[in-house]
């Protein structure tokens, strides 16, 4: 079969496929719509605005792998999204795609694109990919990013010539990037290579908002114009990010979007790690049911795109009047536990977060706090307690009881609705 009448027919099926997906999710809310997945923590790069990456992490196994996708499947997704980290140091990573495949449910992957060559292209076509995402910071690189169109156009090429899937360009503005002008430069290669181009805007520590400057609203105007019409710009989310505007919206993490960290835990999404935090083995629809109902408090000034446009299939309906950020379970971990002893000896550029499961509402540590992006060095802290007691990586907290904790360690959330928790530098 000839290469461009190949590839057509697999776009149908694609298109065909997505349109079962929202029909789904309109028919039911009790399903995760769209899951990231972690094979992979570590990474070949390091862009300093990341806080998702390590240097030295192994790759989760197959066989978990497996477990985690057919957990998913069970639970009804449509749409499982590989992320990392860097996806293609995965050994096994089209084994992966090739098990979302094989579960009817449509596959997407995020790479920098420094590994793609036409084998490995091919290799990805043949696992069944169906989305693929690149994000592309400059045009040249620089001490921030290296992920520029300089290094990566020739693989662009390579990708227009054996790529089956659809490829998605993404660049971004905001604070942190040199020439927002880059981005314009970006989104129109990719529309000249038959890609499509989307723009992120950079967020906080937190995946919360910070205002575009007047040339980066320009720039974001004009990188409209390059979009196409679809599903994920058939809402107004970004244009109130670039100015600066809270959103009003019900926010579905946890239920239509999940993120499922390396440890296989479910969390609302990449920064905010440790809600709710519960092992997705253990995961069930009435979890689904719940945080459909649960208001999340970081919802306003939230800049993630991929959960705005998994919510808004149902921003119409169901109002959310559960309290924000609250667990339900005991707690399924102790110091003691050898993933807890792994984790206490990450130090990564901005530090995780992982909730342990503690029956009452959680108060978040930010990164800001914890953590010096001078010296890039963890802050010493001194945490006081008071209320009940909890099990903390550094003993136990008790009524009273002072600990002094480094963003190393402090990988749990300590609170009580009636907690006072007190930082001090």
């Amino acid at each position: 079969m000839k290469p461009k009448l190949r590839r057509r027919l697999r776009a149908v099926g694609r298109r065909l496929r997505e349109l079962r997906m929202v029909a789904k999710g309109l028919l039911s809310t009790s399903h995760p719509i769209q899951v990231h997945i972690i094979p992979m923590r570590r990474c070949n790069l390091s862009c300093t605005y990341c806080n998702e990456y390590d240097d030295f992490s192994d790759p989760v196994s197959l066989e978990e792998m497996y477990r985690r996708v057919d957990k998913l499947a069970e639970l009804g997704t449509g749409l499982i999204t590989i992320s990392g980290g860097e996806t293609l140091l995965h050994p096994q990573l089209d084994d992966i795609i090739a098990r979302i495949r094989k579960h009817g449910m449509l596959s997407g992957l995020i790479t920098n694109g420094y590994l793609l060559t036409a084998k490995r292209i091919q290799q990805l076509n043949d696992a069944g990919l169906d989305h693929l995402q690149i994000s592309i910071d400059n045009v040249m690189p620089d001490e921030v990013s290296k992920k520029s169109l300089k290094v990566l156009d020739k693989k662009l090429q390579l990708l227009r010539e054996q790529a089956d899937f659809h490829v998605n360009i993404n660049s971004v503005i905001g604070a942190g990037v040199k020439d927002q002008w880059d981005a314009v430069t970006i989104g129109k290669r990719a529309v000249e290579l038959g890609f499509s181009s989307t723009v992120g805007i950079i967020h906080d520590g937190t995946g919360q908002l910070r205002p575009l400057d007047d040339k980066a609203q320009a720039v974001f105007t004009e990188m409209k114009k390059l979009g196409k019409k679809g599903y994920a710009r058939l809402n107004s989310f970004q244009d109130n990010i670039a100015l600066g505007k809270p959103n009003n919206w019900r926010c579905r993490a946890g239920a239509r979007y999940l993120y499922v960290c390396e440890d296989g835990l479910v969390h609302y999404c990449s920064q905010q790690r440790g809600y709710p935090g519960i092992p997705l083995a253990e995961y069930t629809v009435n979890d689904v049911r719940r945080e459909f109902l649960t208001q999340k408090s970081c919802a306003p000034n939230c800049t993630i795109s991929c959960v705005h446009q998994t919510s808004l299939v149902d921003f119409w309906r169901a109002p959310q009047k559960l309290e924000s950020h609250t667990v339900f379970r005991a707690p399924a971990h102790s110091p003691q536990d050898p993933l807890w002893q792994r984790r206490s000896k990450r130090t990564p550029l901005i530090p995780h977060y992982y909730s342990f499961y503690y029956s009452f509402k959680i108060i978040w540590i930010p990164p800001a706090e914890l953590w010096d992006f001078e010296t890039r060095k963890p802050k010493r802290l001194l945490v006081k307690c008071q209320g009940m007691s909890a099990a903390g990586p550094s003993g136990q907290f008790g009524d009273q009881s002072i600990c002094e904790c480094s963003a190393s360690l402090l990988e749990c959330h300590h609170g009580r609705e009636n907690f006072l928790l007190v930082l001090h530098d």
